[in-house]
């Protein structure tokens, strides 16, 4: 369905039964809007009222039908029906109101089809959120006027109304997001395709298809900016139809950005020009060299090299990631709690000239720790590892040959921060980073953040 405009986009709904499906971040303000313009909203979520609370109690003052708890999916029917992005397209209750004349699409898919600026659209297994706040920053720094949102927290449906066609939207994208959209930004990143979230993906197939999509429906007009490094984003090159741009830290290349010695160079119609020196980028950490030489691809003719070296200079990182808590008694504290892929935490261990204490472990998301171990005996002097994944990762490591660093495992994520603290010698880093996702403990990466954060501060 494609709406003109805005006021199409409302009007589409009226004498429609909308259903929202998933309470989250996504889709709350997606039903405020709508109640706002008097349209009746079903919404369903597995939490009970109770386990809601205030949420429960704003929707029933909003008027908003509520189904709730165990088999709130059940007789499913619509004519629109809204899934967050933690929902599979495919389950079952889905394809029966699709076979029965619903459609299914998403916040996110609703802002593509009525958005009146150009779209840059992140998506990657890693470095999706850094990329995008530097875009941003970058847009900003040359006084274009920038609407930050998707995955990265902030949904932008809502605020379509006071966008303006010269703004430009910068969209985070998961691969869940990504599933079932049918447009592509104007400009598309893929920073990385490396194995993650198996536990929700049939297979690793699948996710890479998802990640895929962010190009799949651009044009000749469009822009794919993707990395050379990295064999599944190169592939994607060879099928995109849009301007591929790569970005590689290995290989010079004739047409993308590159790095050589300590310059970020831009390759285009046969010039190579010096574009910022990676001296002063102020983030620690090759990965970081990779955000920054995507989203100069991505900027190309767009910003002054200008802009991209003040934001080098002053931009001091996204919070959770490898982010500096504090010094206490000389050693040095860094939250990565972002990092719920190992390699992730690998990228995390390259960001440092010596040997850490590591704190690693949770939720298991079904990726095979074998590469992390193998990493782990030159990066980490000592391994404390906690959660539903310790003994994987464990036995991971016992299974590499040669000398490996003394591992203490740890009953509770509290326990974790204590045994650092008691292990740790003057000059040492204590780095949370745990290759896994949170949901055995907390229920996100940020809350998990917090509480080390407020563990470290109160030592």
């Amino acid at each position: 369905m494609f709406y003109l405009d805005f006021a199409s986009f409302i009007d589409a709904h009226r004498n429609k039964k909308i259903v929202v499906c998933g309470l989250g971040v996504s889709n709350l303000p997606l039903i405020r809007m709508l109640r706002s313009a008097g349209i009746e909203i079903e919404a369903r979520d597995r939490k009970t009222a109770e386990q809601m609370g205030k949420t429960a109690e704003e929707l029933e003052v909003l008027g908003v039908s509520l189904v709730l708890g165990d088999g709130y999916l059940d007789d499913l029917t619509g004519d629109i029906i809204y899934r967050s992005p933690g929902m599979r397209p495919d389950v079952p209750q889905f394809l029966e109101a699709i076979k029965h004349g619903a459609r299914l699409t998403s916040e996110m898919e609703a802002f593509f089809e009525v958005c009146p600026c150009k779209i840059i659209g992140i998506t990657g297994s890693e470095g999706k959120t850094t990329t995008s706040t530097l875009i941003s920053e970058m847009l900003e720094q040359s006084g274009i006027h920038t609407w930050l949102g998707g995955n990265i927290g902030t949904p932008l449906l809502d605020k379509v109304p006071q966008m303006r066609k010269e703004d430009v939207a910068v969209v985070e994208l998961s691969s869940f997001q990504l599933m079932t959209m049918e447009k592509s930004p104007d400009i598309a990143i893929v920073t990385n395709v490396t194995p993650n979230h198996l536990d929700v993906h049939k297979s690793m197939e699948e996710y890479i298809e998802a990640k895929y999509r962010i190009c799949a429906a651009q044009d000749g007009n469009s822009r794919a900016v993707l990395n050379y490094d990295n064999e599944i984003t190169r592939e994607f090159g060879e099928k995109a139809l849009a301007e591929v741009v790569y970005f590689s830290r290995q290989v010079e290349l004739h047409h993308g950005v590159y790095l050589k010695g300590y310059n970020i160079v831009v390759a285009k119609n046969g010039e190579n020009k010096n574009i910022l020196d990676i001296r002063d980028i102020k983030i620690p950490g090759m990965h970081n060299v990779e955000n920054y030489m995507a989203a100069i691809a991505s900027l190309e003719g767009i910003v002054q090299p200008s802009s991209v070296e003040k934001v080098a200079k002053s931009f001091g990182g996204v919070e959770h990631r490898i982010e500096f808590v504090r010094e206490k008694d000389g050693v040095k504290y860094y939250n990565d709690s972002i990092a719920s892929s190992p390699t992730r935490t690998i990228a995390g261990l390259h960001s440092f000239g010596s040997k850490v204490i590591l704190l690693a472990g949770g939720y298991d998301k079904h990726i095979p720790f074998e590469p992390l171990a193998q990493e782990i005996p030159s990066h980490v002097k000592l391994l404390i590892l906690m959660g539903a994944t310790k003994e994987k990762i464990r036995a991971a490591l016992d299974a590499v040959e040669g000398e490996k660093p003394p591992v203490i495992e740890v009953d509770s994520f509290d326990d974790s921060v204590k045994v650092a603290y008691e292990h740790a010698e003057r000059g040492d880093i204590v780095l949370f980073s745990p290759a896994c996702a949170s949901f055995d403990m907390f229920p996100n990466f940020m809350v998990r953040g917090e509480r080390f954060k407020n563990l470290v501060n109160s030592l």
